[in-house]
This record gives C-alpha cells, structure tokens and sequence, in this order.
C-alpha cells in the first residue's frame, strides 16, 4: 500500500540534512521522509555523500527524492541508488518529462499562484500532486502559507486526486489547515526547524501528533456537539 493509499492525513517531513534527525522524524510517526537534491536550496545534500546513510534508513518510512529540473546524471544516481520509494519534480518540468524520469511513483509540486495554476496542474496526470505556496524567488521551502480556500475548492472537485498541502505549515496551524482542506498528507519542513536543515524533536512530534488528529478532534467535537 502506497502511504498516500493509507488513512490520512499521512505526514511528510522535508528538508532532512542527516541521519540522526532522519530517524528522529520517523520515530516520531512521520509517513514519508523527503531529501533535497537541489543544489539551490538551503537543505540541498549532496547524493554520493547522503545515499549510503538513506539507504541504510530502510523501510521505516517512504523516502522521497526532491529534485528541481534534474539533470539526466543525477535522476540516473538516484534511479541507481534504489532507495528512494518515491520523487517529487517541484521545479518546471513538463509533463513528458515527469512521465519518462524512470520513476514509477512520483509527486508533482505545484506552486499555487491563483486557481489557474491547480487547473494545468491536472495535466500531469501525477499519481500525487502537492500544493505549495507561490514565490517568484523560490521553488518552495519558503514558509509562505497558501491560500486554505483555493487549496479546499481543488481538493473538493478533484476527489480521485492525491493531493498533499505543503506552504507555510507548522504545528500551531497544521490541524486548522487539515480539517478545512482535506489532503491526503501534509508535508512540513521549515515549520519544525531550529535552522534550515535542522529539525527540532519537539516540533516534529508536535506536529505529527497534531496533523494525525485533526479529524479525529472534528469528529469528537461534532459528536458533543450533536449530544
């Protein structure tokens, strides 16, 4: 079973940097675990130096590879390493690109400017879509929030989609965010840091433990209420 097929919401933390926190986040509940290949990025790590140690993280959580417009050598080192169960293309890769990557399971980030933007996303045809927020100076890991209701009316008329909310979540406002979305998974980086790269234990399990319960907490809440 795919983690996005498990009951929801699944959570992804991104941006991990090193072996200890990898393992800490995955203690702490966390579904999938996302590693940065970007070399523009804050949380970029370099993939003949950190291959040994994700492969060696096993199966406790789904390893996803970040990658932004990848050059052909490194999808061909990551295909090679077999140990990342999924990638993610959060740059402006086309269609045809994503499909023909190699790469079985693959989430598309989309960077929400407006409505239109969620419209041609659906042109991937991604067995995963995530939402990010829109920055014309990053492609994501910027802390910006997205627009919640944008977000709800795409998940709402897309049912069948598998659709994670990413942009600017954090422990203190992931529950709001999954109640009145509904994804599949959030996925989380900058909103558990002590810096960039480096997860803070306490945010981490806070907001796993906050992401997993939201709907639970709606439910009981409905339920007194009707009482």
């Amino acid at each position: 079973m795919s983690f996005l097929d498990a009951p929801g919401p699944q959570v992804k933390i991104c941006g991990l940097t090193g072996p200890d926190d990898a393992a800490m986040c995955a203690d702490a509940g966390a579904d999938a675990l996302g590693f940065n290949f970007f070399s523009g990025s804050r949380r970029h790590i370099d993939p003949v130096l950190s291959i040994p140690w994700i492969r060696a993280l096993g199966g406790s959580c789904v390893r996803v590879a970040v990658v932004v417009n990848p050059a052909a050598a490194l999808l061909d080192v990551l295909r090679r390493a077999e140990c990342f169960e999924w990638i993610q293309f959060h740059g402006d890769e086309t269609p045809e690109f994503c499909t023909t990557a190699g790469f079985p399971h693959w989430i598309r980030a989309v960077r929400v400017s407006d409505a239109g933007a969620l419209d041609r996303a659906l042109a991937f045809r991604a067995p995963a879509l995530l939402l990010d927020a829109w920055s014309a100076h990053a492609y994501g890991g910027t802390g910006k929030r997205l627009d919640p209701e944008i977000a709800r009316k795409f998940v709402a008329a897309n049912p069948s989609e598998k659709i994670l909310l990413a942009g600017g979540l954090r422990p203190d406002n992931v529950r709001e965010a999954v109640v009145a979305v509904r994804p599949v998974a959030v996925d989380v980086a900058g909103g558990v840091e002590l810096s960039p790269g480096k997860k803070d234990p306490m945010l981490v399990r806070k907001f796993v433990r906050l992401a997993k319960s939201a709907l639970q907490a709606e439910i009981s809440e409905f339920s007194l209420r009707a009482s």
